[in-house]
């Protein structure tokens, strides 16, 4: 089509210097000869290891007569014709001084629309670093508070409960080795990460007890599941901080995996306190809490899975609130 517009904008802005269909089958010829002639150069081992913009001035110093030629003697082999490479009388430079422009137009587009695609890419993959880079700080962080609190309780319970101080020992080993584990990897499975919820769940029961109560629920055919490292542990923290903590009496946290049609949905739903009256669910972030929390799943969830992820909060019928994470099977 490009070159179809060129040979009919030719035709008209120069009347009778030749046919339309000459020109059109002149200029198909040749336009493909240099697209052919630029995909090779591009694709070539030898090719020079310069700027974009400099690859893009070579390649036209090659392509474009190169191509103008080939393309002219594919022209006049098919129709039948001596090879002749400019047309006679007065305007016989006008189709190559057009041949140039036109090329040189269409190069130019072209890599001004690689180097915009570069620099999106360059973007986002700093971006993805970025996420990443928080990632690995909340790993490292392993939520001291936690471990303070844990330890503490350990130091009472070694003397008071030993076989309980056991059992607690024995989740936050389970809990830090998975930990290690995920900060070593870019991704993990659905069977891992609940692995690492139910030994987290597990301190924290030992820590509060009878006032929190949790439950999980993985489908077997979805335990292979990749999905992010450490990406439900924020929701679960959320969960007991901001809503069975400050809670008087006991509650539940309940975290269910289901296929759905569009993927994967898991929703991390507790019985706390629940959002202030005043809050939005939809924009809810736990930007005051010190930690990452909600902004940044959704954030890593933007990085990683684009727009076809999400992360959705909403009120609970009773009490509390549940969050879903939707994600690409």
């Amino acid at each position: 089509m490009f070159w179809a517009l060129a040979a009919g904008l030719l035709f008209f802005a120069v009347p009778g210097i030749e046919s339309f269909g000459r020109l059109l089958i002149l200029h198909e010829s040749g336009g493909t000869a240099i697209v052919v002639c630029v995909l090779l150069i591009k694709r070539s081992r030898w090719f020079p290891k310069v700027s974009p913009m400099i690859q893009w001035l070579v390649t036209g110093v090659i392509a474009v007569p190169t191509g103008y030629v080939v393309g002219h003697v594919l022209t006049f082999l098919i129709l039948g014709e001596p090879i002749r490479f400019v047309s006679h009388g007065q305007d016989r430079l006008i189709p190559i001084v057009f041949t140039l422009l036109v090329a040189g137009f269409g190069l130019y587009f072209f890599a001004t629309r690689e180097q915009l695609a570069n620099e999106a890419a360059v973007r986002s993959e700093a971006q993805r670093l970025a996420v990443e880079s928080q990632l690995r700080m909340l790993r490292a962080q392993l939520e001291p508070h936690m471990l303070f609190n844990t330890l503490a309780n350990l130091r009472s319970l070694v003397s008071e409960d030993p076989k309980q101080a056991e059992v607690m020992i024995d989740r936050l080993i389970v809990y830090l080795r998975s930990a290690l584990a995920a900060s070593r990897t870019e991704s993990t499975t659905l069977n891992r990460e609940f692995t690492q919820l139910r030994a987290y769940l597990d301190i924290m029961s030992v820590r509060m007890g009878p006032r929190l109560a949790y439950r999980l629920e993985l489908p077997v055919e979805l335990e292979q599941t990749s999905i992010p490292p450490m990406l439900l542990q924020p929701l679960v923290e959320n969960a007991i901080r901001h809503g069975i903590e400050p809670k008087v009496g006991s509650g539940t946290i309940d975290v269910i995996a289901r296929r759905t049609e569009a993927g994967i949905d898991i929703s991390v739903s507790d019985s706390g306190i629940g959002l202030p009256p005043d809050e939005e669910p939809a924009f809810s972030s736990d930007t005051t809490s010190g930690s990452y929390g909600l902004l940044h799943v959704r954030e890593r969830l933007a990085v990683i899975y684009g727009g076809q992820a999400s992360l959705t909060l909403s009120r609970r019928a009773s009490t509390g609130v549940c969050a879903v994470v939707s994600i690409p099977a």
